[in-house]
């Protein structure tokens, strides 16, 4: 499944970014400029133009705050047994060493992808179709969220925070490397961090192991297991 999402993403995503760059690719530069012409843009963009200290606290502060998030989800995780995620994408996360590998791939994959498909390719589309940078902006990521409807209305809206920060990063750097970055760094703590430091799936031969039985959260964990063999839905 991990190989299927992989090859799936990377072919859907990234063959549809390519054939609407070709198409609309004239408008990423003037949607890009209007966008960054927008008064809480181009002020961000001046206060960091021209004062280095700002600049440098803005990074700082970043990634402290990344950091510090991450380290204290897997303090969370590793006690509670569980990982606490945007949306529900439990059963996605990688259980062997071998979906660990695949789940990095798709890290990378999806920063590359899904950037220049969300951030470059259709609001350039939408820009050229309608002349409106709002219109693109806000459908672009409109979309990017519904996208992600099987992750339930928390993913939706939590997906939608993220890709407009993306959104305001490529902006206001106005180099889209920094998303795709960013994108990946923020997937590979999901796909490859977690599971290695919460659950130790890097521990597990897929080969021999198809995965590690993860435990049932102490918040969630009945009183009294039922005695006897699984059922097949419970199994």
């Amino acid at each position: 499944m991990f190989r299927k999402w992989l090859r799936e993403s990377f072919l859907t995503f990234g063959g549809l970014s390519v054939a609407i760059l070709l198409l609309a690719g004239r408008f990423v530069g003037p949607l890009l400029a209007s966008v960054q012409e927008w008064p809480p843009v181009a002020g961000l963009r001046s206060a960091i133009a021209f004062n280095v200290g700002v600049t440098v606290g803005i990074v700082s502060g970043v990634v402290i705050a990344f950091v510090a998030i991450t380290v204290l989800g897997i303090v969370a995780s590793r006690k509670e047994k569980d990982v606490a995620t945007i949306g529900d994408i439990a059963a996605m996360l990688p259980r062997n060493r071998q979906e660990v590998v695949l789940g990095g791939l798709l890290s990378v994959n999806a920063g590359v992808v899904e950037e220049l498909m969300f951030r470059l390719a259709l609001p350039a589309l939408i820009f050229g179709a309608s002349g409106s940078s709002i219109a693109a902006v806000v459908g672009s990521l409109a979309l990017f969220g519904a996208l992600h409807l099987y992750q339930g209305v928390a993913g939706i809206l939590g997906t939608a925070f993220v890709g407009s920060l993306m959104f305001l990063l490529y902006v206001v750097t106005g180099s889209i490397a920094a998303p795709i970055i960013a994108h990946a760094l923020f997937d590979l703590r999901s796909l490859v961090l977690l599971p290695v430091t919460v659950f130790g799936a890097h521990k597990i031969d897929g080969r021999v192991q198809k995965f590690i039985p993860r435990p049932v959260p102490s918040r969630q964990a009945p009183e009294r297991l039922p005695q006897g063999p699984p059922t097949s839905s419970g199994g």
